[in-house]
């Protein structure tokens, strides 16, 4: 009896314990996702509980098992402001090879974990077809990168649009070599479209991708949203890269280097890569009609009103949203008719929208404010608003409900009214105080010889504002030589806040912290510029700083170093192939880049 109780006490607390530590997951994953037919990967199933049993997986086709299941454990407790927490878990892992093409789901797998049944997710995998050239014979000394190595691909989404419709364009890498970085990016101008770059994550994917008959390791590289503003066929010209590519090569004889670069010496190699120009088609807008708005894509309206009952002198606020895809920044305001009554004042808008691959996603709020002055029952008709449908090719005219308004008189006699009932309260104004009555029985006359011109308040009238003037210049050139001597002060420390901000990214360096390191050095980078120039770095660009420090005196190679490692430093983030030694090389040129500006550089 003692046993059998002491054994249910056991499982209770391993149960317990469970329980206060999270609840139980079992899922599954396969790494890499994309694999090309006789590759390998690993498909894992990992569960948080080590009460398990009878695990159990479907039969997988397309693969052959290579090896598994492999069983391993792991546990770890963490002390977080006085808690503990443990976890345990146990994954069990499959070696698979992919045997034929094509998209593969790998149903879950079943497992009895704390006496409960439990299923895993399924998992996609793509199988993408043979490499061509994985049969043919590898030149082991190739110091040259061709066109099908290497390139870069421009795509837009249509080439047939009409005016002020959306295209997507997107810059994407394939890479069959180790790609380190590109040192110099030329773009086209986009003459004739208005672009706006959609921002990407910092960290891109790379991912595989079978593209004519041979398979690359892709990742979008820059995307754009272009807005054509006119008709006919407009060019987008083609793009330049110039990338740094990392090879190896036999020419060195030396058996430290072969041992350790796999039987050859790691050169770099330089590559130009230019776009294909695309050419897009834009129509004109058909017969636009007299009310339209400007807008082009799918959109939608709505309104309300704070209130339909009202006393004169009071403020009614009607509030429109137009929202949707598409040029929401070009539309213009709608009209909205009210009566002639009305005090009417300018609308205020607000836009709440963000870029995505469609154009412009989101709304625009649009508040109209009016004050009626006379009692009486009025009507504010409904608001139109036409725009370009991109679906349907058509122009399609929205209307919104109209507005009955009932004014009744104030109590009182209201002579100054104040509105504040605007949302955005910006606006204070004062009514029935336009204009002001002629008095006829209080008219003062001054006889002749008493005239204001010439006495003591006349000439004082022009002293006053003279010592003012006066007062107010000097302390102004106070203010710019204080200005100037801060410029100063920025100038003289620019060599000394970029070397402690270098220092820091050298800690980030010894710690293997790979992003924190390269934002440090383009901190110390642009922040030096920035203070050594005395000029923002809102005004700085990879555009206009060769300009600015070749008029400071800095020569052209020192330039081109500068710019190579802001360049070296943004793209390292996203490339696969990035090392530690590469790393301790932009630190190093950061450093001797920082020191000859400070010897170049002409105040």
């Amino acid at each position: 009896m003692n046993r059998i109780l002491f054994l249910w006490i056991f499982m209770l607390t391993i149960k317990l314990s469970a329980w206060a530590n999270g609840e139980v997951t079992f899922t599954a994953s396969a790494t890499p996702d994309a694999v090309a037919v006789g590759e390998q990967f690993r498909l894992s199933y990992t569960i948080t509980t080590q009460d398990i049993r009878d695990f159990r997986i479907p039969s997988i086709k397309g693969f052959d098992v290579l090896m598994g299941p492999s069983r391993s454990q792991q546990s770890s407790v963490q002390r977080i402001n006085g808690k503990t927490t443990s976890t345990n878990s146990i994954t069990f892992t499959y070696i698979l090879l992919a045997t034929s093409e094509g998209n593969f789901t790998i149903p879950g797998a079943t497992i009895t974990a704390n006496g409960n049944q439990m299923i895993s997710n399924a998992v996609n995998v793509k199988v993408l077809p043979a490499d061509e050239t994985s049969n043919q014979k590898k030149d082991t000394n190739k110091t040259t990168i061709s066109s099908n190595d290497l390139f870069v691909t421009a795509t837009v989404n249509k080439t047939h649009v009409y005016e002020q419709e959306a295209i997507l364009l997107t810059y994407k890498i394939y890479t069959q070599v180790d790609l380190r970085a590109f040192d110099n990016i030329k773009l086209p101008d986009f003459k004739g479209f208005h672009s706006q770059e959609i921002e990407l994550p910092n960290n891109r994917r790379w991912g595989l991708e079978h593209y004519k008959g041979r398979n690359y390791q892709t990742t979008i590289y820059r995307q754009f949203v272009l807005f054509p503003q006119q008709t006919g066929k407009l060019t987008i010209d083609a793009a330049r890269f110039d990338a740094s590519v990392a090879v190896v090569s036999n020419q060195s004889m030396d058996p430290f280097d072969a041992f350790f670069n796999g039987g050859g010496n790691i050169i770099e190699v330089k590559k130009s890569l230019f776009t294909p120009k695309q050419i897009i088609e834009v129509q004109p807008l058909p017969n636009k009609p007299t009310n339209f708005s400007g807008g082009v894509g799918e959109f939608n309206i709505t309104s309300s009103i704070n209130t339909s009952n009202v006393k004169t002198n009071e403020a009614i606020t009607v509030k429109l949203v137009i929202s949707g895809t598409g040029n929401l920044k070009l539309i213009t305001d709608p009209e909205v008719k009210f009566p002639e009554d009305f005090e009417i004042y300018d609308p205020k808008s607000e836009n709440n929208f963000r870029l995505t691959n469609a154009g412009l996603s989101g709304n625009r709020t649009i508040e109209y404010l009016a004050i009626p002055r006379n009692p009486g029952n009025y009507k504010i008709p409904a608001i139109e608003f036409t725009f370009f449908d991109t679906r349907s090719h058509s122009y399609k005219t929205l209307r919104t409900e109209d507005y009955q308004i009932q004014v009744e008189k104030g109590q009182g006699n209201v002579t100054q009214t104040v509105v504040n009932s605007f949302s955005n309260k910006e606006e204070l104004k004062v009514l029935n105080e336009d204009i002001r009555f002629i008095k006829q029985n209080d008219v003062i006359l001054i006889p002749r010889g008493q005239f204001f011109l010439g006495t003591f308040y006349y000439w004082l009238f022009y002293l006053i504002p003279l010592g003012i003037f006066i007062f107010l210049f000097i302390i102004y050139r106070k203010q710019i030589a204080a200005n100037a001597n801060v410029a100063k002060i920025r100038t003289r420390k620019a060599n000394k806040v970029a070397v402690k901000r270098l220092k820091i990214s050298g800690q980030f360096l010894s710690m293997n912290k790979k992003d924190e390191f390269y934002d440090e050095v383009l901190k110390a980078l642009w922040g030096y510029v920035s203070d050594k120039l005395n000029i923002p770095i809102s005004r700085l660009s990879k555009d206009n700083i060769e300009e600015e420090l070749r008029n400071y005196g800095v020569n052209d190679e020192l330039i081109k170093e500068f710019i190579n490692v802001l360049d070296n430093c943004e793209f390292a983030r996203f490339s696969p192939s990035e090392t530690n030694s590469e790393m301790d090389k932009i630190y190093e040129n950061a450093l001797r880049i920082i020191s000859n500006m400070e010897n170049s550089i002409k105040q």
